[in-house]
């Protein structure tokens, strides 16, 4: 069987027929580090379906030769070819044809799944008979279409309410959250769960085992039968509205209309198809989903460089600590330095929490403590891969720090600076070895932003700059190259953002106005619960050093006069009532709010362009995005400019 398969000519699979003619099928897409479900990929299963017809295996396991996981989705770079209705629906009907031919053959089929397997991938598995999932920490199964603004329409619509029950795969559809191995097992979402070493063995046991097709039971079940739909549709619907009051997003709903009303079935509702797909809502998302791949892609390059184990964090104050917390998580040795024990404690007990909250299991989470170690003394300095300050924003304090960690520090050790906004050129005065010397700022909360800035100055080493990428992506997170000016990228453009809300205020219009104004706009806060939340404190220093206005806003020196700091005091611009802002009604929204607001922010991440801070408007717009949470499915504040004139159209 293996040579007549081998006749087919495929590129993307391979086939060995074992002696109890079980058919290995395997997905291995030449010269990518992930399988991808393209036209030519899709084309040649249904070649493969067609010779397992002629051959008649007594069962299929689809399986992957990527070390990285099953299958990453679709092929994104086809969609933007979809400028044309019969194009939409050509695609839809590509994958929706060719998996439901799949789910109907006679033999039996198993999805052996290791890694992520997401979008399109998820659909291929739901179609086979039976999924195996392994049980490893990368293990993970979604349908994140709906992050790009379009919908799971071969089938996941469809076949995911039949085997889980309509709540838990409206869950999942609407909201894109991945669910882990030994969540998928517990949902039913897999029909088994196996170690790795086991894997092969239990896919064969299972794929000949004769077990019917999982389907839901009970209440999940009945909840999505088309007498029940309507009740679903009305709590969902409620549901949308409190996360997405002014519709930004159409994708959620459209998915629910298709599930409620052509039982997922997207070929049925051709007009929808067309309206999400060429939206500039889903344009635009497909271009945040770019931009981030270019910001992974940094941290790629050093991949096959040896890794750094340990980390040294001194300072345990709130970023400190959390940066410590967060490289034990992902996996890292940690020592945390601080002259305080008690600060140390704080950030251990947050740390805790994170641990409990990110783990899979508690012994993961035990392990991760263990990795996280107090080191009063600093004895961590002379062991550490990476030495991270984040201490005040001082500069003589912190080359007072240098002068007595940098003789300690092995060779190879890299220094950074967890600074959000002094000079690195400053910074490294003094120091014997500045080529070792780099930036490496995070945002606050550590265990939610997703983006850090590196800061190059001149003369860092290019081994020095490859490694940061490198840790930087190791630790999950998405590194912007950025050079050493005030304020970087981010910080620079929401000092004016911040500042112009402020001036408001001053005018008159009360913070919780300008708040929905921003959230209206797509913001995820607005700016003066922003201001808030950073620190009115924070927001002074930082208006003072970034912006070239000689007077802070009256109604911050207002609330700085009576020590009212904003969240962390319990009353700033609001009143903070347990961690949240306790706020008036926001009433009428004069029409041109929003965008008096945006343009500082929008002219500031030009001028930043322009001074070559970043090197291009794509980094400058990914930076904004994900180091602020500038609205996504505007494309970013620069595209957003070049795309929607800044009126009352644009902000509404």
């Amino acid at each position: 069987m293996t040579h007549d398969f081998d006749s087919l000519g495929l590129a993307n699979f391979s086939c060995r027929l074992d002696d109890e003619r079980v058919a290995w099928l395997t997905l291995d897409c030449p010269g990518s580090a992930v399988n991808r479900l393209s036209a030519d990929v899709m084309h040649e299963l249904g070649l493969a379906l067609d010779y397992f017809d002629q051959t008649r295996p007594a069962g299929v396991v689809i399986q992957s030769g990527k070390e990285a996981g099953f299958i990453a989705g679709a092929n994104i770079d086809e969609f933007a070819g979809l400028d044309t209705p019969a194009k939409g629906m050509e695609l839809v009907s590509r994958g929706w044809t060719l998996f439901n031919r799949l789910a109907k053959v006679d033999y039996p089929t198993l999805a052996l799944i290791r890694g992520h397997c997401l979008g399109g991938g998820l659909e291929l598995a739901l179609a086979c008979r039976y999924r195996l999932v392994v049980d490893q920490a990368g293990t993970s199964l979604s349908l994140p279409e709906v992050m790009l603004g379009i919908f799971p329409g071969w089938g996941g619509m469809q076949r995911l309410p039949r085997l889980i029950g309509a709540p838990a795969a409206l869950d999942m559809m609407l909201s894109g959250k991945p669910q882990d191995a030994r969540k998928a097992a517990r949902l039913g979402l897999a029909d088994g769960l196996v170690a790795p070493r086991l894997a092969e063995q239990a896919a064969k046991a299972m794929v000949l085992g004769g077990k019917p097709r999982r389907r839901a039971k009970g209440l999940p079940a009945w909840l999505n039968s088309p007498l029940a739909r309507p009740l679903v549709v009305r709590q969902t619907t409620r549901k949308l509205d409190g996360r997405d009051p002014y519709r930004h997003y159409l994708a959620p709903r459209a998915i629910l209309q298709i599930w409620a009303k052509h039982d997922g079935n997207a070929l049925k509702a051709p007009q929808l198809v067309d309206q999400l797909i060429r939206s500039d809502t889903a344009r635009n998302l497909l271009r945040v989903f770019r931009l981030q791949e270019r910001l992974k892609a940094f941290g790629k390059a050093g991949r096959q460089q040896p890794h750094a184990r340990h980390v040294h964090v001194i300072g345990a104050g709130v970023m400190g600590g959390d940066i410590a917390a967060w490289c034990a998580l992902k996996g890292f040795t940690v020592t945390l330095q601080d002259q305080d024990r008690e600060r140390i404690a704080a950030a251990q007990g947050r740390a805790h929490t994170l641990f409990a909250r990110k783990t899979r299991h508690p012994r993961d989470a035990r392990a991760a403590a263990d990795r996280l170690t107090p080191d009063l003394r600093g004895d961590g300095v002379r062991h550490a891969d990476f030495v991270i300050e984040a201490i005040t924003e001082n500069a003589d304090i912190k080359r007072g720090l240098y002068a007595q960690i940098e003789p300690l520090m092995k060779p190879g050790a890299i220094l950074a600076t967890n600074t959000s906004s002094l000079s690195l050129e400053e910074l490294r005065m003094g120091l014997d070895r500045p080529e070792r010397f780099i930036g490496i700022h995070f945002f606050n909360p550590v265990a939610k932003m997703p983006l850090v800035e590196v800061v190059e100055t001149d003369g860092v080493g290019a081994a020095v700059k490859t490694a940061t990428y490198a840790f930087v992506d190791a630790i999950g997170k998405l590194p912007l190259p950025v050079q050493s000016t005030p304020g970087f990228l981010v910080n620079a453009v929401l000092a004016p953002y911040m500042l112009e809300a402020m001036r408001c205020v001053d005018e008159g219009i009360p913070p919780e106005t300008l708040d929905a104004a921003m959230l209206k706009f797509g913001m995820p806060m607005g700016p003066i619960e922003l201001i808030d939340t950073v620190g009115l404190d924070i927001a002074r220093d930082a208006g003072r050093q970034l912006s070239d206005q000689a007077s802070m806003p009256a109604c911050l020196e207002h609330h700085l006069a009576r020590n009212e700091l904003g969240r962390k005091s319990g009353q700033g611009f609001y009143r903070w009532k347990d961690g949240k802002a306790v706020k008036q009604e926001a009433g009428a929204i004069p029409p041109d709010l929003a965008a008096r607001l945006i343009t500082p922010l929008i002219d500031k991440t030009r001028q930043q362009l322009e001074q070559g801070v970043v090197a291009d408007a794509d980094l400058a717009d990914a930076g904004v995005i994900f180091g602020t949470g500038f609205a996504p499915f505007r494309g970013g504040p620069l595209h957003y400019s070049c795309t929607d004139p800044l009126d009352t159209q644009s902000t509404s």
